[in-house]
C-alpha cells in the first residue's frame, strides 16, 4: 500500500519512531502556534519567525557536519523556486487559518486539499487522471466540511476569514506537490548533490522564508513593533517569544521526519497517516482549547477525514494513472 519508496526498508520499529515523532510533533506545532497567534496578531511574523528557528537548527547540523551541506547549482536553486514560493503560502496560510479561527476548523477545511490536488492534477501538465472511484471519494470531503459549517438551529455559520486562508493553504500545497514532485525525485537521486529527505526540506524552509519576508514588509511592518509590545505588556516577552520559538521547533521537526517517513514508505501510506494525524489535532485541540465541537461538526470533520483517508488508497488502488504530457 506504498507508493515509490527508497529501496532499502526501514525497520518496523523505525518507522514507528517517525510516525510518534512526526504525529507528537505535528500536535505540538499546533498547540504552540495556536498560543502564540492568540498573543501576538502579527501571524505573518509569527510564520516567519517559525522558519527561523528551522533554518538555525539546519545551519547547525551542517556547520557541524552531522549532516551534509547541499551541494546545489544555481539551476537547480532556480528549480526549487516556485515549490519554496508555494511552501510559504501553504504555510503562512495555515498559520493565519489558525490565528484568526480554531484549530479544528482549519483542520477540517485543510482536510480538503485532494480536491484542490485533483484539480491542480487535471489543470497542469503533466495531466494526473487518478481513477474515477478516488474522484467519487471527493464527493464526501467535500460534503463532509459542508455539513461541519451546519450549526444546529444558525445554518450555515463558519469563519469566513479562516475558510479562505485554509483553502489559500490548501491550493498551495496542492500547487507545491504538483510542481516539486520531479524536482525533489531528481535532486535526492544525483548524490553528488547530498539532498535526502532532510536536506530537501531544509532547502524548501530556507526558500520558503524568503518569500515569507516581502509578507511580512507588506502587511504587518507598520504595526509590528505596536504588536509586539503589546502582546509582552499582556503577556510577557518571554512567553511569547518561548512560544513562537517552540512552535517553530516543532513546526520544522514534524516536517522533517514526516519528509523522512514518506520517503522510507511511499506517498500513499504517509497520505492515509497524514489523514488519521488530523483527527488526533481536532480532539486535542478541541480540549485544550475549549473549542466547541457539535454534532453536525463532529459528522461533518468524520465525513471529511474517511473521505480523505478512502481518497488516498483509491487514487493508487483503484488502477494505474493516466498522466499525459
Amino acid at each position: 500500500m506504498s507508493g515509490k519508496a527508497d529501496k532499502t526498508a526501514a525497520s518496523p520499529l523505525k518507522l514507528f519512531l517517525l510516525v510518534a515523532a512526526w504525529y507528537a510533533g505535528n500536535t505540538l506545532y499546533n498547540i504552540y502556534n495556536k498560543k502564540a497567534t492568540k498573543m501576538i496578531h502579527a501571524h505573518w511574523f509569527v510564520a516567519a519567525a517559525q522558519l527561523v528557528v528551522g533554518m538555525v537548527w539546519s545551519i547547525v547540523m551542517w556547520a557541524t557536519g552531522i549532516r551534509k551541506l547541499p551541494n546545489l547549482s544555481a539551476a537547480d536553486i532556480t528549480a526549487c523556486i516556485p515549490i519554496g514560493l508555494f511552501a510559504c503560502i501553504a504555510h503562512g496560510g495555515s498559520v493565519l487559518a489558525m490565528g484568526v479561527g480554531a484549530v479544528s476548523f482549519a483542520q477540517i477545511v485543510k482536510a480538503c486539499e485532494p480536491v484542490f490536488a485533483a484539480v491542480v492534477g487535471l489543470i497542469l501538465p503533466p495531466v494526473d487522471v487518478k481513477p474515477f472511484l478516488a474522484y467519487a471519494m471527493l464527493i464526501p470531503i467535500v460534503g463532509g466540511v459542508g455539513l461541519a459549517c451546519v450549526k444546529e438551529g444558525k445554518g450555515i455559520d463558519i469563519n469566513v476569514e479562516a475558510f479562505i486562508f485554509a483553502s489559500i493553504a490548501n491550493a498551495a500545497a496542492a500547487l507545491k506537490g504538483k510542481l516539486g514532485g520531479s524536482v525533489t525525485k531528481a535532486l535526492k537521486a544525483d548524490k553528488t548533490k547530498n539532498m535526502d529527505s532532510a536536506n530537501v526540506y531544509a532547502v524548501m524552509n530556507i526558500i520558503s522564508f524568503i518569500f515569507t519576508v516581502p509578507m511580512v514588509v507588506i502587511s504587518e511592518l507598520p504595526t509590528l513593533q505596536e504588536e509586539w509590545d503589546k502582546a509582552a505588556a499582556e503577556h510577557g516577552a518571554s512567553a511569547v517569544f518561548t512560544n513562537i520559538a517552540l512552535s517553530g521547533f516543532f513546526f520544522y521537526i514534524y516536517n522533517e521526519f514526516a519528509f523522512a517517513f514518506t520517503a522510507s514508505v511511499g506517498a500513499v501510506t504517509s497520505s492515509v497517516l497524514n489523514t488519521a494525524k488530523r483527527v488526533i489535532i481536532i480532539v486535542v485541540s478541541s480540549i485544550l482549547f475549549n473549542e466547541a465541537m457539535e454534532r453536525n461538526t463532529v459528522i461533518g470533520s468524520a465525513i471529511a477525514i474517511l473521505g480523505t483517508f478512502a481518497y488516498s488508497l483509491a487514487s493508487k488502488t483503484g488502477g494505474a494513472k493516466k498522466k499525459t504530457a
